[in-house]
C-alpha cells in the first residue's frame, strides 16, 4: 500500500544516506514517468512519418530501413552498458546527460537535409535513449526502498511506457495535419526540458559506492551480441534466413554473448552477474517480459494495417483506435501492488498473462466487417492483463537486486524487451506473411508484373490494384483483404498458446517469490 506523503523520509545507499521526503520521492517519480512517456511515444511515432519523411528526403529501400531501425540498434546495444554507467558515475547524472543529448539530437534529427544524417541522428537519439530508460528504473528501485510503494512506483512506470505506445501514432497524427514530418521530433524538445529543469531540482543522486571499472571488452561484447542478434532477427524477417548478413550477424551476435557471458563469471565487478539466471524469480520474470512483448509488437503492427488498410481508416483515426488498450494497460500496472497483495507474484502474472491470451482469441475471430465494439472488450481485457504482467516482472526483476546494482538490472530487463519485440515482428510477421500469401486466390488475367507485389504484403498488393482496371483491381482488393484477415486469425491464434503457455509456466515459476525480499538476502547473496 501507499503511504501517506509526509512519511518518514527514506535513505539511498552508497550516497552518505542522502534523505528524500516522501513528497520529493513522489515528484522523482514523476520526472521518471515523464521521460519514459517520451521515449515510447518516439519509438512509434516515426511509423506515421515515413511516408512524408521518404518524399522529401528521396531515402533508398535500404535507406528507409535504417532510418526506422538505427534508434532500436542504438538502444539495444547499449543499454546494458549504460545501466552499469549509471549505477558507477550515479543515475541523476547519467539521466540528464542523456535528456540534454536527447533533445540536441530531437532538433538534429527534425530538420535533417538528407537521410544520411537523419540516419545518423537516429543512432543519437538511441544511444541518448539507452541512458534514460534504465536510469529512469534504477531511480526509482533506489528512492522507493519500502517494497509496498516500490511496487506501486513501478506499475505507474510501466503503466506510462503503455501509454506512450499508444500515444505515439495520436500524436503522429494530429501533427502530420498540420506539419511537417519534423515536427514529430521536435515535440521532444519541450518535454525533455521540463525533465532536465525538474529533474537538477528534484532528483537525488545515488550510485553504486563499490562500483570497479567498466571492462571494455565486456562492453564491445554486449554491443556486438545484442546488435548483431536484432539484426539477424529483423533481415532474416523480411529476407528469409539464408542470407549471408543474416547468417554472419546471427553467429557473430550468439557468440559475443557465449563469450560475453562466460567472462562476467570472471570479473569482479560484471556488467551483469549471470549468477542471478539461477534465480528462478528473475529468470521467469525476464522471459515472461521478453514473450509478453513478442506478442504485443507484432499485434500493434497487425491493427495498424487492419485499421487504415482493411476499415479505410486515416492513421489519426487508427491511432485513436488503439488508445484504450494503452491506457488500459495503464490501469493494469496501477493496480498491480494491490493485487500482490492479495494473491501474490505468481497469480497476478498469471492472471495477466491469462487475459492476455483471452484477448487473443477474439482478434482471431475477427472479419472483414467487424465493428470496432468488437475489439474494444479483447482491447481492454488485453491491455489490463499486460499491464499487470510488464508491472510485476519489472518490480520483481528489481527486486532481486542489491539497490546498488539497479541500473545493471534495468539494463536486464529493458534489454528482453527489446529482443521480445524484435522476435514478434520476425518471428509472428513471417507467419502473418506466410499464411496471406498461401491462401492468397489470384484472380485471372493479372498482368505479370503485377502478381509478386500483390503476393508480397497486403499494402503492396492495395498499391498494385490501384494501377489495375477498376474490376480487376476490386477483386485483387477483397481477395488480399480476406486473405490478410485469415493470416490475422491464425497469427492471433498461434500467439494466444504461446501466452498462454507462459501464464502457466510463470504460476509455478514464480510460486513461493515473496512480496518482499530483505535487503540482507540480497547482500548475501551478491557477496
Amino acid at each position: 500500500m501507499v503511504r501517506d506523503p509526509s512519511a518518514a523520509p527514506v535513505t539511498l545507499t552508497g550516497m552518505n544516506h542522502i534523505p528524500v521526503s516522501g513528497r520529493r520521492k513522489w515528484a522523482t517519480l514523476v520526472i521518471a514517468c515523464l521521460a519514459v512517456l517520451l521515449l515510447a511515444i518516439d519509438l512509434t511515432v516515426l511509423h506515421l512519418a515515413l511516408p512524408r519523411l521518404a518524399a522529401d528526403l528521396s531515402p533508398s529501400a535500404t535507406q528507409i530501413l535504417w532510418i526506422s531501425d538505427a534508434y532500436g540498434f542504438a538502444l539495444a546495444g547499449l543499454l546494458i552498458t549504460m545501466g552499469n554507467i549509471g549505477d558507477r558515475i550515479g543515475r541523476k547524472r547519467l539521466l540528464l546527460i542523456g535528456s540534454a543529448a536527447f533533445g540536441a539530437a530531437s532538433l538534429v534529427t527534425a530538420y535533417a537535409p538528407s537521410a544520411e544524417l537523419l540516419i545518423a541522428a537516429r543512432v543519437l537519439l538511441g544511444v541518448a535513449g539507452a541512458t534514460i530508460m534504465p536510469s529512469t528504473l534504477s531511480i526509482i528501485r533506489n528512492v522507493f526502498t519500502e517494497p509496498g510503494e516500490r511496487t506501486t512506483a513501478v506499475g505507474i512506470w510501466s503503466g506510462m511506457s503503455a501509454a506512450g505506445f499508444a500515444l505515439g501514432p495520436v500524436v503522429g497524427g494530429l501533427l502530420l495535419d498540420d506539419f511537417w514530418w519534423g515536427s514529430v521530433f521536435l515535440i521532444n524538445l519541450p518535454v525533455m526540458a521540463l525533465v532536465l529543469i525538474g529533474g537538477a531540482l528534484v532528483l537525488p543522486e545515488s550510485r553504486n559506492p563499490r562500483a570497479g571499472r567498466l571492462d571494455p571488452a565486456s562492453v564491445l561484447l554486449s554491443v556486438l551480441g545484442m546488435v548483431g542478434i536484432i539484426y539477424a532477427i529483423k533481415e532474416a524477417a523480411t529476407g528469409g534466413l539464408a542470407q549471408t548478413n543474416v547468417l554472419v550477424s546471427a553467429v557473430v551476435g550468439v557468440l559475443s554473448m557465449v563469450v560475453f557471458a562466460k567472462r562476467q563469471t570472471r570479473l569482479t565487478e560484471p556488467l551483469i552477474d549471470v549468477r542471478l539466471f539461477r534465480s528462478r524469480a528473475f529468470t521467469a520474470s525476464v522471459g515472461s517480459n521478453l514473450v509478453a512483448i513478442f506478442g504485443m509488437s507484432a499485434l500493434s503492427l497487425v491493427f495498424a494495417w487492419y485499421f487504415q488498410l482493411v476499415l479505410g481508416w486515416s492513421p489519426l483515426q487508427a491511432g485513436l483506435a488503439g488508445l484504450p488498450g494503452g491506457m488500459s494497460a495503464a490501469v493494469g500496472g496501477m493496480i498491480a501492488g494491490t493485487l500482490i497483495s492479495w494473491w501474490g507474484r505468481a497469480r497476478v502474472v498469471a492472471l495477466g498473462l491469462a487475459m492476455a491470451s483471452v484477448s487473443f482469441v477474439f482478434y482471431s475471430q475477427m472479419g472483414l466487417d467487424s465493428t470496432y465494439l468488437y475489439f474494444l472488450a479483447p482491447m481492454i481485457i488485453g491491455g489490463v492483463g499486460m499491464g499487470l504482467t510488464f508491472a510485476v516482472t519489472n518490480d520483481t526483476v528489481l527486486a532481486s537486486v542489491p539497490r546498488e546494482r539497479a541500473g545493471a538490472a534495468a539494463a536486464i530487463s529493458e534489454s528482453s524487451f527489446e529482443l521480445g519485440g524484435a522476435l514478434g515482428i520476425a518471428v509472428l510477421g513471417s507467419i502473418l506473411s506466410g499464411f496471406y500469401r498461401t491462401n492468397l486466390r489470384l484472380p485471372a488475367g493479372l498482368p505479370a508484373e503485377a502478381v509478386d507485389p500483390i503476393r508480397e504484403s497486403l499494402p503492396t498488393a492495395l498499391e498494385a490494384a490501384s494501377a489495375l482496371p477498376v474490376e480487376l483491381a476490386t477483386a485483387v482488393a477483397a481477395t488480399a483483404k480476406q486473405s490478410f484477415v485469415d493470416a490475422i486469425a491464425v497469427t492471433t491464434l498461434a500467439t494466444s498458446v504461446v501466452v498462454a503457455v507462459l501464464a502457466v509456466v510463470s504460476l509455478f515459476g514464480l510460486r513461493g517469490v515473496p512480496d518482499v525480499i530483505p535487503e540482507e538476502v540480497l547482500a548475501e547473496a551478491h557477496s
